[in-house]
């Protein structure tokens, strides 16, 4: 139920219909705003306003940058966009120094990402009705399933984030998981969550490249990858690692985020799409679907089945970044929310709670969020391209 004090963040929200104006009123005003933002920031703070993430507006603040200093986020910002289109970087550049961009951009993004979204950072199909957080457990728990775990197991997760659907996974099928991760504060990060859902016995965090994981030959039972390959700078040495560290027999399930059949390389609008989802979400380049299933089968797997999940989809995947949709329960999404934030981050940064840098973070994230929608909307670009694949018993 929306609470009577949840309800009194709208006495502080716009009585204008056009957020423009709102803004050009504030800018008159700013002891209104900055009245404003202090309210809200309280609000965002306890949590009446959105339950989606145990993430407040503090520890989105003290968290811009992870383990980069933070009189040196700014730098940290201008070189990371520097690698990319829309400021002139190469597409070769990026995959020569994946592991730097990529390091940089969680740095940067991470606690924006569990302030707004929560702790599993991936997409979903979405049944009417459904929440996104629901959607989200479903579309884990799909995996799982997919993956036929079984209590005891030993599974691992290629490019983990801060672990939330590890732990989801963990809790529903009884395995043991580890998570792989080349990010330092993410995983920092992901030990403290996992305390505090009381897995840290089970489950675990391995720092490492996965283009080149510190593992044994056929060391898992099984091995899955959410919405995380995507970053490696070649699919096909990617899956070969992965296919090297699975046991003969077992399987490896992903969601990749892919360009469809739809997208057109020569079309400029589908092109300056592809690049905003890039420069938003740390990606050397998105390859096509095809692309994807032809790496896996030159690894050795043999596909099971692989399908656009996104297709059947009953909600659009893209729904909560879609600026016309309003859900309480994922306010901070939505374009009230993202105004809210927009601005709080602003003054955070005014006033010194935040780093330097903190503004220009949010800026490409609202580019990828606009690109991803985008890109949802003409189905040039899905985020949930699934398969299921197997190591033969003789690999």
């Amino acid at each position: 139920m929306f609470s009577k004090k949840a309800a009194t963040v709208f006495l502080f929200l716009p009585k204008e219909r056009n957020f423009s104006a709102f803004h050009a009123n504030c800018e008159k005003q700013p002891r209104k705003i900055i009245l404003i933002l202090v309210l809200l920031l309280l609000l965002f703070q306890i949590g009446y306003i959105a339950r989606m993430s145990k993430a407040g507006a503090l520890d989105l603040a003290s968290g811009v940058g992870g383990k980069i200093d933070k009189t040196e986020v700014l730098s940290a910002v201008e070189k990371y966009e520097k690698y990319h289109v829309c400021y002139g970087g190469e597409e070769e550049e990026r995959k020569a120094n994946y592991a730097d961009m990529v390091n940089k951009y969680y740095d940067l993004v991470t606690s924006f990402y569990e302030f707004g979204w929560g702790e599993s950072f991936h997409f979903a199909p979405r049944w009417k009705g459904e929440s996104l957080r629901e959607s989200i457990k479903r579309h884990e728990h799909f995996l799982a399933l997919q993956l036929g775990l079984k209590s005891g197991q030993k599974v691992l997760d290629v490019g983990c984030g801060i672990g939330g659907p590890l732990r989801e996974i963990a809790q529903f099928s009884s395995t043991s998981v580890t998570g792989l991760n080349n990010n330092e504060y993410q995983i920092t990060r992901g030990k403290e969550l996992n305390r505090f859902a009381r897995v840290d016995k089970t489950c675990n965090f391995v720092k490492a490249d996965f283009m080149k994981m510190p593992f044994p030959d056929n060391s898992f039972d099984a091995v899955y990858a959410i919405e995380a390959t995507c970053h490696a700078p070649d699919a096909y040495g990617c899956y070969k690692e992965i296919y090297r560290v699975l046991k003969p027999g077992q399987y490896f399930a992903a969601y990749e985020w892919c360009m469809t059949d739809a997208f057109d390389p020569n079309n400029q609008e589908h092109k300056k799409i592809k690049a905003e989802i890039e420069i938003g979400d740390g990606l050397p380049d998105i390859r096509s679907t095809r692309k994807c299933l032809e790496a896996l089968k030159q690894a050795g797997f043999e596909v099971i089945w692989e399908k656009d999940l996104a297709v059947d989809s009953p909600l659009p995947w893209y729904l909560p970044l879609d600026t016309s949709h309003f859900s309480l329960s994922s306010f901070r999404l939505t374009s009230v929310g993202r105004f809210v934030t927009r601005n709080m981050v602003k003054a955070l940064e005014f006033v010194g709670l935040a780093p330097k840098g903190s503004q220009r973070v949010q800026d490409f994230l609202e580019k990828a969020a606009e690109g991803l929608a985008a890109g949802g909307r003409k189905e040039i670009f899905t985020p949930m391209y699934f398969f299921l694949a197997s190591k033969p018993q003789h690999g």
